[in-house]
């Protein structure tokens, strides 16, 4: 009965760490996606200065308020 459920608990372990893989390995996607949306509005073509001066904003201004602020 206890290397059933020693086993057991290898299993859920490996089964445990596939999912940490495959929720890393999405991220990572989400993260590729999300750049991939700032690069088509343009924004990596801005400058370095005025870049940092927008992502300082909307920082300060939070992004709820940022996306009022421009949907308005």
């Amino acid at each position: 009965m206890a290397k059933s459920l020693d086993a057991e608990m290898v299993a859920i372990e490996a089964e445990d760490r596939k999912l940490g893989e495959r929720r890393q390995a999405h991220r990572a996607k989400v993260r590729e996606a999300a750049i991939g949306e700032v690069e088509k509005a343009g924004l990596l073509k801005l400058s370095l200065d005025r870049l940092e001066a927008l992502m300082k904003a909307v920082k300060t201004l939070g992004v709820d308020e940022v996306e009022k602020r421009l949907t308005a």
